[in-house]
């Protein structure tokens, strides 16, 4: 092969084992979320400077480099060898060399990025074509968002107008921010903030910084950050203005903040109504409707966040913002209707995850959680197939949601889990809070004390320094079901009332009515009925909101408690006529565990054990431990024993450490199953050891024959 400038000619095994580590860290500046480079291109580049056929071996050999399959990755003894110790003289050449591996013209991304990271100084033609191809095969979903913002931040060191290097800059945060790497974005934002620009350049940086803060960060300065971009963008970028507002109305939301979400509407510029005439689907991308046609060429950065965002005046939009609007001003009865036009197939959103996750919100708004599920299934599949990873996390966490609002517990759990750790991949502390308060909630149900507090911690550790109300309300609401599990009424009704009630400490304004027959409960046990009839007032008023399938059911539960008179039966009875229309094991268990009580304390013991088995087998069917424990006492108070479950060791476990077992079991390491659970490897310590004393076993082989031969608990 024609030979290129390369490296000083030294012996040929230490030139390979130098060189080969080289190129594959220059590959790895173009594309930092690749581990390792294409071996293919690294054998084109090294054949380029004249190294034979034994060149991997002999880098191989000597620890530097490791070939798996079609890559080339770091030895465990690069050493000296690597990227960043080269000198500059050495690095350029390895890029040069790159550069030719990609001269067929079939990847112009990697060709043209080897080619500017070769220079020094001012390149202008260069950095333009850089920049202008990274632009367009990230619209086109064409290259990576690591990929594109590493071109676009080298475009912008070879950029000498400063406008147009800020704007690159930006733009090339905004994919780092894709990518999931924020550290990387915020550098990035750092430099163009560093780098003297006209103020138009301001709001592209604002837009960008809101974004990463309402998903890392404290979600007040989100919204303000959110709020301004909005404002600096109208005139010149008015679809970033909208994804500034919509995102701003996230913000407020997620702070708890009712009016400042409605302001967040109300700056929106007038787009007609749902009904009128401006209200039709888009065009499309590349003949946007008349009143959001940009008046200038769109920049760099706009073009390339076109394919993750672009709000246009569809109906979806403009019907899920009349419908909000509506429901937050308490109209909720004409908020429905335009809502409701979000989940037909004619009306609804199309192919976009950020759509698809409105129409979802809006489902569980009018109370279609079976939709919320589908429409939240759809977007992380979406999300999925686009390689939108850092939508991936964000998508999950409405689907877990969704799924725990239909009492399909097991489904969150899973859906949680798994959004956890794409959370912590791509850098999203306030959506893994929010995971963590669903799984604190999913660990109420099942009976696990210990998984509950340690979710619930994690997330009130980030909801509190970042102002997440939904994701502590959560978190609260789970600490006091798990008391309520274990009979700690009192407990649970002080944890409650300031959730549920009117003062400073109130929860979040989506959330706290969905605690309510949790307080109520408590409160009645306790002997605070007064408390529970204030609450059960305003309960039902949202109750005949239509928003949750499980609230009529539940109300009639709440009214039984409070009047604890004979008059109570048609209540339950009403109550568990509901549950059976709407489902959910959990909820129906639940009425049958108090009418059962309330039972036998009519001296009722026949009627209440008929009662009480129900209850038990709804909470066996739903993985409900601990109230399966509380119904089997009040069936031995009523007379009759309740059979205790299949024997077998895992019936001595949490749901926590059967989890833990069976990884144990599959051969995991510690630090493996804390990577699965999405725990810290102290943990699974700590509940390796309470695992040992409970089965009586000593060593993990022990543990994983015991798992193998003595699964009594499925």
């Amino acid at each position: 092969m024609r030979s290129v400038t390369g490296p000083p000619t030294v012996r040929e095994p230490t030139r390979s084992c130098r060189l080969l580590p080289l190129l594959i860290g220059a590959e790895q500046q173009r594309d930092p979320g690749q581990d390792g480079a294409e071996l293919a291109v690294v054998l084109r580049a090294a054949g380029a400077a004249g190294l034979g056929t034994d060149a991997l071996r002999a880098a191989e050999q000597a620890g530097v480099v490791r070939p798996e399959q079609d890559l080339l990755r770091l030895g465990p003894a690069p050493g000296r060898h690597s990227y960043d110790q080269a000198p500059l003289s050495e690095r350029q050449a390895a890029h040069r060399l790159l550069a030719s591996a990609y001269e067929d013209g079939t990847r112009p991304l990697p060709l043209l990025y080897h080619r500017a990271a070769a220079v020094l100084g001012p390149a202008g033609p260069l950095a333009d074509a850089l920049a202008e191809t990274a632009a367009r095969l990230a619209g086109r979903q064409r290259a990576g968002h690591a990929e594109c913002s590493a071109a676009l931040a080298r475009s912008a060191e070879l950029t000498a107008d400063r406008a147009v290097r800020a704007r690159r800059l930006v733009a090339a945060a905004e994919q780092a921010r894709l990518a999931g790497s924020p550290t990387r974005a915020h550098a990035l934002l750092a430099r163009a903030d560093r780098t003297p620009s006209p103020e138009s350049a301001r709001g592209p940086a604002e837009l960008v910084r809101g974004l990463l803060w309402l998903r890392d960060g404290p979600v007040a300065d989100a919204q303000e950050a959110l709020l301004l971009a909005a404002e600096l963008l109208a005139a010149a970028a008015p679809e970033d203005a909208a994804t500034a507002r919509l995102a701003a109305m996230e913000a407020a939301w997620e702070l708890g903040d009712a009016p400042g979400y409605l302001a967040a509407v109300d700056g929106f510029a007038p787009l007609g109504g749902a009904d009128g005439p401006t209200a039709r689907r888009a065009a499309p991308e590349t003949d946007p409707p008349e009143p959001l046609r940009p008046q200038r060429p769109a920049s760099t950065a706009a073009r390339a966040r076109r394919q993750v965002r672009t709000p246009q005046p569809t109906r979806s939009l403009i019907s899920y913002r009349t419908g909000m609007s509506a429901v937050l001003r308490g109209r909720p009865a004409e908020g429905r209707v335009p809502l409701r036009r979000l989940l037909t197939a004619g009306d609804g959103p199309g192919d976009e995850p950020e759509e698809l996750l409105r129409a979802g919100a809006a489902a569980l708004v009018v109370g279609d959680v079976a939709a919320a599920a589908r429409l939240n299934a759809r977007a992380s599949a979406v999300a999925r197939a686009r390689g939108l990873h850092v939508l991936v996390a964000r998508t999950l966490e409405h689907l877990a949601y969704a799924e725990l609002r239909a009492g399909r517990h097991a489904r969150a759990r899973a859906h949680a889990e798994e959004g956890l750790r794409a959370a912590h991949r791509t850098g999203q502390r306030n959506i893994a809070a929010h995971q963590h308060a669903i799984l604190a909630l999913v660990g109420s149900v099942e009976g696990d004390t210990a998984g509950v507090a340690e979710h619930a911690h994690a997330a009130q550790e980030v909801a509190g320094r970042h102002g997440l109300a939904q994701a502590a309300t959560l978190a609260q609401w789970a600490l006091a079901r798990a008391e309520l599990s274990r009979g700690r009424v009192a407990e649970a009704a002080a944890r409650l009332g300031p959730l549920v009630g009117t003062g400073p400490r109130r929860g979040h304004f989506a959330v706290r009515m969905l605690a309510v027959p949790c307080f109520v409960e408590a409160a009645v046990r306790s002997g605070r009925g007064g408390a529970a009839e204030a609450a059960v007032a305003e309960f039902a008023d949202w109750v005949a909101q239509g928003i949750d399938p499980q609230a009529a059911g539940q109300l009639a539960r709440c009214r039984a408690l409070v009047d604890e008179a004979p008059g109570s039966e048609p209540l339950y009875a009403r109550a568990l006529a509901e549950h059976e229309r709407s489902g959910g094991d959990f909820e129906r268990g639940r009425t049958q565990l108090l009418f059962g009580g309330w039972l036998r304390r009519r001296r009722r013991p026949r009627d209440a054990r008929g009662v009480l088995t129900d209850a038990l087998v709804s909470f066996e069917r739903c993985g409900a431990r601990a109230w399966a424990e509380q119904t089997r006492a009040e069936l031995r108070a009523a007379g009759q024993a309740a059979a205790d479950p299949v024997p077998g060791p895992l019936t001595r476990l949490t749901p926590q450490q059967v989890r833990v077992a069976r990884h144990v079991a599959e051969g995991a390491t510690n630090r493996e199953i804390a990577l699965q659970l999405s725990v810290s490897p102290r943990t699974v310590d700590h509940h390796l050891r309470n695992i040992f004393a409970a089965l009586g076993v000593r060593s993990r082989v022990e543990l994983s024959r015991v798992m193998t031969f003595g699964d009594g608990a499925g």
